[in-house]
């Protein structure tokens, strides 16, 4: 009886001296579903993430970015995982809304990346003009890094196009999931390197030395899709919106991606 008592006496002294700090302390956080979802090929990770602060003002949401390459976000998209925008190359948004992952009809293309050629910083520029100086460099490469992205799937059918494969594909790296072409460059572990052309093009420690030759290049455009049971839908909306602006437009340039 007597503990009963003094427990009721200290809650009240509790109380009163403390009343406020309680709220405070056990205030519930912020939930996750108030953020909004997007899941993004990794070209765009440069230009995302310097455009986020623009992002989260335009769709009045904290925005989540999450990346992966283009095998993993269809294998992402293949298990149900669902997010409110996807920002992938165009023809895998197509297959989203035609499997019904993304909601029919909001395919928005966004942007133009396309693939380019760098070595380390301070080594000889080799000849990439046209297809045949580019098949003659790598040739007589020692090691060539190559994305595990879109990038990497082109740049492997460009070699068995070029009819070199037996002689180039043992002396080529793929890098894993996340890893930048150039970081082997900079490392000098491997001697000439081919990603997206926004993968190279600011980083440090290597030489960008541009696209492939026309009839050699493969354009990726990378477009928008609202997913499918987006909880927020009207945010998403405003971010691919804000993805079209002035402000984005710049900011593509400047990270090797083009308009449209």
């Amino acid at each position: 009886m007597r503990s009963a008592i003094l427990a009721a006496a200290l809650a009240l002294v509790f109380a009163f001296v403390f009343p406020v700090v309680l709220p405070l302390a056990f205030a519930p956080a912020a939930r996750a579903d108030d953020a909004i979802t997007v899941l993004a090929g990794r070209a765009t990770q440069d230009l995302l993430i310097e455009m986020q602060p623009a992002l989260e003002k335009a769709t009045g949401r904290k925005v989540e970015l999450i990346w992966a390459n283009a095998t993993s976000v269809r294998k992402r998209m293949a298990s149900g995982e669902s997010y409110d925008v996807v920002i992938i190359v165009a023809p895998d948004i197509d297959l989203f809304i035609k499997h019904h992952q993304l909601a029919p009809g909001s395919r928005t293309d966004l942007m133009k990346t396309t693939v380019a050629v760098a070595v380390r910083a301070g080594a000889p520029h080799p000849d990439i003009s046209s297809a045949d100086a580019v098949k003659r460099t790598l040739l007589a490469a020692r090691s060539i890094a190559y994305s595990s992205g879109t990038s990497g799937e082109y740049v492997l059918a460009m070699v068995e196009k070029l009819g070199i494969a037996d002689k180039v594909t043992p002396k080529m790296v793929q890098v894993g999931q996340g890893v930048r072409v150039a970081g082997l460059l900079a490392k000098r572990e491997v001697e000439i390197g081919l990603q997206q052309a926004s993968e190279l093009i600011n980083e440090p420690g290597i030489d960008y030395l541009g696209p492939l030759p026309p009839e050699l290049q493969k354009t990726s455009t990378y477009a928008a899709g609202i997913g499918i049971a987006s909880k927020h839908p009207d945010a998403a909306r405003a971010l691919i919106k804000a993805l079209m602006s002035p402000e984005a437009v710049a900011v593509m340039k400047k990270r090797g991606l083009e308009p449209g």
